[in-house]
C-alpha cells in the first residue's frame, strides 16, 4: 500500500474567514467554497486526509445521492444543512449548528441542500 505524503506541522493559527479566503469547490458552480485546513489526501492511491471547512451559499444543492470510497466526518458549525431533498431541494431533514455525521466508506448520502446557507467542518480520510 502506498504511504501518504506527510500533513504539515502547524500549531495553532487564525483562520482567515474573510471572502478572499475561500476558494470555490470545482463542480459546484461557485456555490459551495472551501478553506483547506491540513491535506494529504490522495484519491489517485487512497491515502492520507483532508480537513476543510465549507460554506454553503444559501440554496446550494447536490442534487443527487453520493458515495464515496473514504470516511467522512462533518460537523454543522453554523446554518442550517438539509439531507435527503428531492432534485430540486425539497423535503428532507434539516440539521442545524451542532449537529454531525460519521460515514463510513461505501453510506450512500443526500441529495443535499441548505436554506439559509452553512458553514460545515469535514474530515475525510482513507
Amino acid at each position: 500500500m502506498p504511504t501518504p505524503r506527510p500533513k504539515l506541522h502547524r500549531e495553532f493559527f487564525a483562520i482567515d474567514r474573510a471572502d478572499a479566503a475561500w476558494t470555490p469547490v470545482p463542480s459546484s458552480a461557485g456555490h459551495i467554497e472551501e478553506i483547506v485546513l491540513a491535506d494529504n489526501f490522495d484519491p489517485a492511491t487512497g491515502t492520507g486526509s483532508r480537513t476543510r471547512l465549507a460554506r454553503w451559499s444559501a440554496g446550494a444543492l447536490i442534487d443527487r445521492p453520493v458515495v464515496h470510497d473514504f470516511h467522512e466526518e462533518v460537523f454543522i458549525v453554523e446554518g442550517d444543512f438539509v439531507v435527503g431533498c428531492d432534485a430540486e431541494g425539497q423535503g428532507g431533514e434539516s440539521f442545524g449548528a451542532y449537529t454531525f455525521a460519521c460515514r463510513p466508506p461505501g453510506a450512500l448520502h443526500g441529495p443535499f441542500t441548505t436554506r439559509g446557507g452553512c458553514v460545515l467542518f469535514e474530515i475525510c480520510a482513507y
